[in-house]
């Protein structure tokens, strides 16, 4: 189960932080073919700034869980738990914020949700 939690955290962090750059890189979203007006009603005129929380947020908790799994730290369960609520919670704001659903953010909301039950019971408490 580790080694799951371990593979979910790698795919999340690398492909979060790695989109987040190409947010910041390009803010107005070209290279993922996303129009501005997405974020019509928001706080954001362009993808600069979710791009940065992609980045740091999203990508940065989940590689920081990868890596205290990896050397088995005290702890690392909560830090999975927390990776998993910050993934799911991004792709809930983010919908929230454009109104949309793409099939992609099903399967990032899915690897949130993958990784707190994993973590939950990697953390040695049972499910109920």
């Amino acid at each position: 189960m580790k080694t799951i939690l371990n593979i979910i955290h790698a795919f999340v962090g690398l492909t979060a932080t790695i989109s987040g750059i190409v947010l910041m890189i390009q803010p107005g979203g070209r290279l993922f073919q996303l129009d501005t007006t997405l974020l019509d009603g928001s706080p954001f005129n362009n993808f600069l700034i979710p791009g940065i929380i992609l980045a740091v947020a999203v990508g940065g908790t989940n590689l920081l869980a990868l890596g205290q799994n990896i050397l088995n730290r005290p702890n690392s369960c909560n830090r999975s738990i927390l990776a998993g609520v910050i993934t799911c919670g991004w792709i809930i704001c983010q919908v929230y914020i454009i109104h949309t659903v793409f099939w992609v953010q099903i399967i990032y909301v899915l690897l949130g949700i993958l990784t707190i039950l994993i973590a939950y019971q990697l953390k040695g408490k049972w499910l109920v």
